[in-house]
Order: C-alpha cells, then structure tokens, then sequence
C-alpha cells in the first residue's frame, strides 16, 4: 500500500542528486583564493548536506567574518559552473511523477539555498512535481534544517505531523524531522555515515532509490 503520508519533505543533495562534483569544485576554488590548504581532501565530502556556513566555520576555526567572505567566494564558482556540475539519481524523475500521480504533496526541504535549488530542479526538468521548495536564504538566514523543515510545513498547510514523511541522507534531516515530531527515512546511497545518522533512530532505510519506491509507492 506504501506510507499514508500526504507531504513528502526530501532533502535534495544526497538523496534526489549527486552534487559531490560542483560543491567539491567550489570548495577548492574557495580555498585556493583564500590561500587554505587542505591536508586531507578526501574528507570534504562532509560538505555535502550540512549548511554550508557551519562546515566552513567549524573546519578552519574561521571568525564570522571570514565565513561570510569564503561563503561568497564559494558561490562565485558554484553560481557559474558548480551548481551544474550534479547528476541526479536516475530513478528520481520516475518517482516523483509517479507519486504526483498519487496525489502525494511534494516539498524539497534543503539546507542548498532556495534560489540554487530551484535552479537545480529546474535543470533536471522536475520542477513540475515539486509544490515547495524551503531551503536556506542567501544572507545566511534559516540556515538550520529545523527552520528549513518548519518553513516547508508552514508551506505545505501545517497539517498534523502524521501527514508528513522527510526523506534525506543525513543525520540532520533526520533529527530536524524528529524535532518536529515527522517520521523519518534515511536513504543510505547518499553521504550520511550509518553511525551518526542512526544515532537517530530513522523510522525507515532505504539502500536504493528503488527501495525508496517501494516504500512510498507500495
């Protein structure tokens, strides 16, 4: 029968799209112009999924400032070329119009800012299966994914937290949804790490988007 859910909150890079490739571009241009050296690339994958501001700021022990200034620089590369450097999930656009058939409501709640991720479903042609789209804003507010999932209720109607389903790869999709008392599903093809993300307790896993399907198509 699949879930009962109306709304369905998914996270968007990690769990609809790949954007390892742009988001790692840009973090190395931002760091070759701030003349950073990273001594251990491999590990900024990290990067993907959380607020980018956060990631920055806590890796390099950088005053606010100094984020405000690495942040902008990102996005010099990210708005040019990174955010198209991405490939999205290749049984993602099959999902999305099957559960639009299905009546199910369709939120991205995303820590990417609302005007990149727009361009981003745009780009994948799937624009037309989301009905919200609540992501960050580009002077650094409703960074944190328990705002971002509380305005993509507030875009969705409100309803009851037994209404609602987030999807997403990350520990932080998965405690924000809790915090708003949302069930949860971790999709374990994204860039979370099972033991943090587990920690968490996700009401449901999924290894592929194929078992996503299953879940939420029946």
């Amino acid at each position: 029968m699949g879930i009962k859910a109306k709304v369905l909150l998914f996270d968007l890079d990690g769990t609809l799209t790949d954007p390892a490739e742009g988001i790692l571009n840009s973090i190395h241009y931002a760091l070759k112009k701030k003349g950073i050296i990273e001594k251990h690339p491999e590990e900024l994958r990290s990067f993907i999924g959380p607020p980018l501001q956060w990631s920055f700021q806590h890796r390099y022990q950088l005053s606010d400032n100094e984020t405000v200034e690495i942040v902008r620089i990102f996005r010099e590369y990210f708005a040019q070329k990174g955010i198209f450097q991405n490939a999205i999930y290749p049984a993602i656009p099959a999902l999305l119009k099957s559960l639009k058939k299905k009546n199910k409501i369709i939120s991205l709640a995303t820590a990417k800012p609302t005007h990149f991720a727009k361009q981003v479903v745009e780009h994948f042609q799937i624009d037309s299966y989301i009905d919200a789209i609540s992501g960050a804003n580009l002077d650094g507010s409703r960074t944190d994914k328990k705002e971002i999932v509380a305005y993509a209720k507030e875009l969705t109607g409100n309803r009851s937290a037994e209404n609602y389903l987030m999807i997403g790869d990350r520990e932080y999709d998965i405690a924000s949804a809790h915090f708003h008392s949302i069930p949860a599903c971790w999709v374990t093809y994204g860039y979370g790490e099972s033991s943090m993300v587990l920690k968490e307790n996700p009401e449901y896993v999924c290894q592929s988007v194929e078992e996503l399907s299953d879940l939420l198509l029946g």
